[in-house]
């Protein structure tokens, strides 16, 4: 190929700038690689998320402000990500590292969840309502809230009355402390000893139900000159862990001399409160009764004593006690169909995504992996960026909905691990609208639009399995959105 007459002509190869011959392989001074300038982004739920202001920098103050301005304007092209908006004089433009840490969570990819706070509170004081007023309500944050994001919901729950806050590992809570959350914390299971002194540095109680545990636990305190504060978990028929039922005074009488232990509480678990089956709820509650009353006799206090989950606490108040804990409930899920009559909870995820293909596929073509479905014709097939890898169960693929402008859409094809597919019907039949789907249309894949609805609980009917195990799938890898 001949090189054009001109200025490019007296060039050297390796001076030519980008074109036929490709990248030039000098870099310019001050070169800033993608790699570089894109290390270090913001995290996808924490400043810079969906619009979240970005922290400030000493080397460029007003950064956040002139890239919102460029994007305002629609800006296009790589300038709007560059140190300056002209190209330096005898070079190529430079990648600023600031700007592209502004490019939000939801414009890296079309997926995202969104958590109503609102909702959250509204659970809450929905089943503050069921209670006494001077009954607790230990707000159940393990498995980062049930896919919710423990920090936010922590914080949001106590401002709406909740009392206590429940996690199921140390880190769990010592990522509450670091979030600056200072209300009281139970690990509700016995650690490993190992962990003693996280739990004693930030301040975080264990459930206690072996000696040797609570004897350790007890002596590093001693030794820091603190108190070792700890919940007696009591095993009245579950059968997961706890001191048995019946055996909880003699338990106490081979820990209790020791001077730093502190019984803060006495707890159990209801295997079955969920259930319209009665009768192992009715021993479980029997046993726990009488091994707290034991307990008294015996001359220990048990503290705050608590037992209802959500169910119990919507179902059962004679075992309300000191304090219920609020799992499932308080993130708007019914714990079984059996609670649904008895409270109004509101689901606070939702599943969105964007489209980002669409097609007309001719009739008796597959879509997607094994070619399972075979279009009809007069359909258009879209994707979303959403997949197992994302919380989509691909046990759903074929048995679900999108939600596209009110209207529910059919998935189609095997659900991939990072992308699924729908279809849309092209043709108008009663008083259906016909659809036009275009690259960037969101979708609910869980949520509601207008009188179209999707949850976790239609989800989890298809697959044979629990609104819990789905809500706590979908926190891995989308961003979250906080509304």
């Amino acid at each position: 190929m001949r090189v054009p007459t001109g200025k490019a002509h007296s060039m050297t190869a390796q001076e030519l700038p980008n074109g036929f011959t490709g990248f030039s392989q000098r870099k310019p001074e001050g070169f800033v690689s993608a790699r570089d300038a894109m290390g270090g982004h913001p995290p996808l739920d924490g400043p810079g998320a969906f619009g979240a202001r970005p922290r400030a920098t000493t080397a460029v103050p007003s950064a956040y402000e002139a890239g919102a301005a460029a994007f305002g304007n629609g800006a296009q092209g790589a300038f709007q990500y560059a140190r300056d908006h002209a190209r330096p004089e005898g070079g190529a433009a430079q990648f600023d590292p600031e700007k592209l840490r502004m490019i939000l969570a939801a414009d890296r990819r079309w997926a995202w969840t969104e958590v109503d706070l609102n909702a959250i509170r509204y659970n809450v004081a929905s089943i503050r309502q069921r209670i006494e007023s001077g009954v607790r309500i230990m707000a159940v944050v393990k498995a980062d809230a049930y896919g919710h994001g423990a920090v936010r919901v922590a914080k949001t729950a106590l401002n709406s009355g909740a009392d206590y806050l429940g996690v199921a590992t140390v880190d769990e809570a010592v990522q509450l402390r670091e979030g600056l959350v200072n209300a009281p914390i139970l690990v509700l299971s016995q650690p490993p000893a190992a962990s003693i002194p996280l739990l004693l540095a930030y301040k975080v109680m264990p459930s206690v139900y072996t000696p040797d545990f609570a004897i350790q636990y007890a002596e590093t305190a001693d030794s820091f000159g603190l108190r070792a504060p700890y919940h007696l978990a009591v095993n009245t028929g579950m059968n997961r862990i706890g001191v048995r039922h019946d055996e909880v005074v003699e338990f106490m009488g081979q820990v209790s001399f020791h001077r730093a232990l502190d019984l803060v509480g006495t707890f159990t678990h209801f295997a079955t409160a969920d259930s319209a089956e009665t009768l192992d709820f009715q021993i479980q509650a029997k046993r726990f009764i009488e091994a707290v009353t034991a307990l008294r006799a015996a001359g220990f206090d048990p503290g705050i004593v608590h037992a209802s989950n959500t169910a119990a606490a919507i179902r059962y108040p004679d075992v309300h006690f000191d304090m219920v804990r609020l799992g499932i409930g308080m993130y708007g899920l019914q714990p079984s169909s059996v609670t649904r009559p008895l409270v109004d909870l509101r689901p606070a995820m939702s599943v969105h995504a964007r489209i980002t293909d669409v097609r007309t596929v001719p009739m008796s073509e597959g879509v997607s992996y094994g070619m399972n479905y075979r279009s009809p014709g007069s359909v258009k097939i879209c994707t979303v960026p959403v997949g197992y890898a994302d919380g989509l169960r691909r046990g759903l693929s074929g048995r679900t909905d999108v939600i596209l402008k009110g209207q529910r859409c059919r998935q189609v094809g095997s659900i991939c691990m990072d992308q699924c597919m729908f279809e849309v019907d092209l043709r108008v039949y009663g008083t259906r609208r016909r659809l036009d789907p275009q690259i960037g249309d969101e979708v609910l894949l869980v949520g509601r639009d207008g009188d179209a609805m999707i949850t976790l609980d239609d989800m989890a009917s298809a697959l044979g399995t629990i609104n819990y195990e789905l809500a706590i799938g979908f926190s891995h890898r989308m961003p979250r959105l906080y509304v």
